[in-house]
């Protein structure tokens, strides 16, 4: 089966565009979630006028008297929608509708995209594009902030990871469908808007005002902690594998060529391109097989090896993941740790083992469909399931992760076609993994965006890679100021 374009998405919508890693988002309190996730290789040209003509053969159907009685019984509901639905819809509307219901109801990440929509993919995939920088998801109906992006005009007014949006310029939206709350954020550069907040532990509705700007992803940012040096991947767009080898040199260098380990942030990452996140993991394994994917016909499926260097010769790695980290990181993360060639901490990933296509229909926008399954080195389809970290880290006490995985959506695929054999915990962990705690202790700062040494999760990660590189690994913990007692309590417990 050969497409004309052939992308791999991710699943977060970022306000600006449609969708972080472009197109539809992710992370799903109900079906619209994670609208997106991968796409197999493309070829230049199609083989065919309609490339789904070609499982025509193998259709779970061949009487076409039903066929045609279905497709006449759709021509009697638009008759009907036409004359007595309480006000006039197009049946541009009313097509466009039904050809989203029929992509969506065959799993959450398959759908059908206008020609505005499947542009502004596009434009994501460049990682450019105007708005406010928030990266968002849908659950339970509500708007919520996953992150904003360092910079821009979200991260600068103060919005903060975990904020509800539930207004934008005075409007409600909430239980608005996440791609129609985006639009509304949307706008040219340098106009207005405001967004109405709702923030744990705040109480009363924050309302911040905001210029819109054209935003530029910085897909990869890095910092040095000693010898140990930190690369925090957002996505993977075009620009990421090439960011991920400059930031490498700049770290070697300002290491002064002792670089002795690497930290590589996946959190919150939704995903992107399939060839990045080869490359990407491929810049680190030497041999052997990144991953592969299966489709409902044989020939169409593919393996990606590694193409033989490891830019790091060896170096300890700890890659970070939680419940945001969604198929191009997930590809990443299963194939470092299959191969042993990196630590995995943090939370369980969000499970999206599938495989999106691209299908431009030319003036008529595309369509987005799930032709394949994919699978980790060791054959594992992590579909529903995540990856599960070799050491399981949460970022605060109160933090129970996403609260919404792959598995928790509507009609999604079945993990089959893998290895079913339950994965053993790694028997070549270093000694120290033993101490790490799961969770911070109560007296830990609070988490700040801006302040890495109030990042449990990585402050723990710097910990263990220390120690894999032979350096010393003090625990962040043992630095604290003692837990404050409340003196009035102790009194009363002292009293017979």
């Amino acid at each position: 089966m050969k497409f004309r374009t052939g992308l791999m998405l991710g699943a977060t919508f970022l306000t600006g565009l449609a969708v972080t890693s472009p197109s539809g988002l992710f992370h799903a309190g109900s079906n619209n979630f994670l609208q997106s996730a991968f796409a197999a290789p493309a070829s230049d040209t199609a083989t065919e006028q309609h490339p789904q003509a070609k499982a025509a053969d193998d259709s779970p159907t061949k009487n076409h008297a039903e066929t045609y009685r279905l497709l006449t019984l759709f021509g009697t509901v638009m008759d009907l929608v036409r004359s007595d639905y309480v006000e006039p819809v197009s049946d541009k509307d009313l097509i466009t509708n039904a050809l989203n219901g029929a992509l969506s109801g065959l799993d959450p990440h398959s759908s059908y995209m206008t020609e505005k929509q499947y542009d502004d993919m596009m434009t994501q995939m460049k990682g450019e594009f105007g708005g406010l920088g928030l990266e968002l998801q849908q659950q339970d109906g509500h708007i919520r902030v996953v992150s904003p992006i360092d910079g821009t005009p979200g991260f600068r007014a103060g919005v903060k990871s975990g904020d509800y949006i539930i207004a934008v310029d005075g409007r409600p939206v909430d239980g608005v469908p996440l791609d129609e709350a985006v639009k509304k954020m949307r706008g040219k550069p340098n106009t207005k808007i405001s967004l109405t907040l709702v923030r744990a532990k705040t109480p009363k509705p924050i309302i911040l005002t905001l210029t819109r700007e054209n935003i530029h992803i910085d897909v990869v940012k890095s910092a040095l902690y000693g010898r140990i040096g930190y690369i925090r991947i957002a996505q993977f767009n075009e620009e990421t594998e090439k960011a991920l080898v400059s930031a490498y040199d700049k770290l070697k260098r300002d290491a002064g060529g002792k670089l002795a380990g690497l930290v590589i942030d996946l959190r919150n990452n939704p995903g992107g391109l399939l060839d990045q996140a080869i490359k990407v993991s491929s810049s680190f394994i030497r041999s052997g097989a990144i991953v592969s994917t299966r489709a409902r016909n044989p020939k169409d499926s593919q393996l990606w090896n590694a193409h033989g260097e490891d830019m790091t010769n060896g170096m300890p790695i700890v890659v970070l993941i939680n419940g945001g980290s969604a198929s191009a990181s997930e590809i990443v993360s299963g194939a470092l740790q299959d191969h042993g060639r990196a630590v995995v901490m943090g939370t369980r990933s969000f499970g999206k083992g599938s495989v999106q296509s691209i299908i431009p229909i030319p003036g008529n926008g595309a369509i987005r469909l799930t032709t394949a399954r994919y699978y980790t080195p060791s054959g594992r389809s992590i579909q529903a399931k995540g990856i599960t970290p070799d050491i399981v880290v949460k970022e605060t006490r109160e933090d129970p992760g996403f609260s919404m995985h792959e598995a928790d959506l509507e009609h999604i695929l079945k993990n089959q076609g893998g290895n079913q054999t339950k994965r053993q915990p790694r028997n070549d962990l270093p000694s120290v993994a033993k101490d790490i705690p799961g969770e911070p202790p109560a007296n830990w700062p609070e988490f700040d965006y801006t302040k890495p040494e109030t990042d449990f999760q990585l402050q723990e990660a710097l910990r263990v890679v220390k120690f894999m590189a032979n350096l010393p690994a003090p625990d962040p913990v043992a630095s604290l100021p003692p837990v404050k007692t409340d003196a009035k309590k102790s009194e009363i417990k002292k009293k017979p």
